[in-house]
C-alpha cells in the first residue's frame, strides 16, 4: 500500500519478518557481552541495537528477565517489518517522558499518523523532531561532571594567580555555571542538528535499516539520563516495559 505525505511518497509494508530465535541462554549472553549483531536470525539492526541497550541500562536483577521475556516474545510472534513498532514505543512510552514543554505533541501525532501507515515527508518529520531533540540532549547533558570540572579548574587557576581562597572559589563557581551552560547548549545542538534530518528520513521511508544508522540504542540511553535527569523514577524499566508491548501482536495490531 502506497502512501503520499507532503512531497515523499513512501510504501508502508504491512508483512512482518519471521524471527527464528536462537536457544535463551545464547540469546541473553549475547546481550550480556554487548554483541553488534543478533544470533537470532531475523532481528532488525535497529531492535537488536534497542535491546542490547535496555539490557546494559536495566538493573542487574532485571536484565536477564527482561531479556528472556524479549526472546520468548521474538520466538512466538513475527518481528513487524518497517518501523511500526517503533512509531508505537516512541509515541505511547518515549515522548511521554520528554515532551512536556518541547512541542512534543506535534511529533506525537507524526508518529501515530506513521503507526497507521501514513508517515509525513522529512522535511516535516525534521521540524518537528528540532525542539523535541535539543531538549532531550540538552536534559541528558552530564552537567553535574562538566560543572565539578569547570569549577576546579578555574578555582585551581584563580589560586596560581594569587587570588584568596574565598576569591578562587567565587570565580570557579562563576566559571563553571557559565561553561557548563553554554557546553550543554552546544552538545544539544550538535546532535540536534545531525540527528534530526537523519531520523526524518528514516521514518518518511520507513527504513528499518537507515533506522539502525541513527543508533537508536545512543538514543534510548539519553532518554534514560534526561529522565532521571527530571526526577523520573526507573525510566529504563518503563521503556523496556513500553518496548515489549510495542513489540507484541496486541501492540501492533
Amino acid at each position: 500500500m502506497t502512501h503520499t505525505a507532503g512531497n515523499a511518497t513512501t510504501t508502508a509494508t504491512t508483512t512482518a519478518t519471521a524471527t527464528a530465535t536462537v536457544d535463551q541462554e545464547s540469546f541473553l549472553a549475547a546481550l550480556r557481552s554487548g554483541c553488534v549483531e543478533s544470533p537470532a536470525v531475523g532481528v532488525p539492526a535497529w531492535l537488536w541495537g534497542l535491546a542490547t541497550a535496555v539490557h546494559g541500562e536495566l538493573p542487574p536483577s532485571d536484565a536477564d528477565v527482561w531479556a528472556a521475556r524479549l526472546h520468548g516474545l521474538l520466538s512466538t510472534a513475527r518481528t513487524p517489518a518497517g518501523l511500526r513498532s517503533v512509531h508505537i514505543w516512541q509515541a505511547d512510552t518515549v515522548l511521554p517522558l520528554l515532551t512536556a514543554g518541547t512541542g512534543g505533541d506535534a511529533v506525537t501525532d507524526l508518529h501515530r499518523a506513521a503507526a497507521r501507515g501514513a508517515p509525513a515527508d522529512r522535511d516535516t518529520w525534521g521540524s518537528a523532531l528540532g525542539p523535541v531533540l535539543l531538549s532531550l540532549f540538552e536534559a541528558a547533558y552530564d552537567r553535574a561532571s562538566a560543572y565539578a570540572e569547570g569549577h576546579a579548574g578555574a578555582r585551581d587557576y584563580a589560586l596560581a594567580n594569587g587570588c584568596s581562597t574565598a576569591e578562587a572559589e567565587a570565580y570557579g563557581h562563576e566559571y563553571a555555571r557559565l561553561s557548563s551552560g553554554a557546553n550543554a547548549r552546544a552538545f544539544a545542538e550538535a546532535h540536534a542538528e545531525a540527528l534530526g534530518p537523519a531520523l526524518g528520513a528514516a521514518y518518511a521511508a520507513d527504513d528499518g535499516r537507515a533506522y539502525a544508522g541513527t543508533y537508536p540504542g545512543a538514543q534510548l540511553r539519553a532518554v534514560v539520563r534526561a529522565a532521571a535527569a527530571r526526577e523520573n523514577r526507573r525510566p529504563a524499566r518503563h521503556l523496556a516495559e513500553g518496548l515489549l508491548t510495542a513489540l507484541s501482536p496486541a501492540g501492533t495490531g
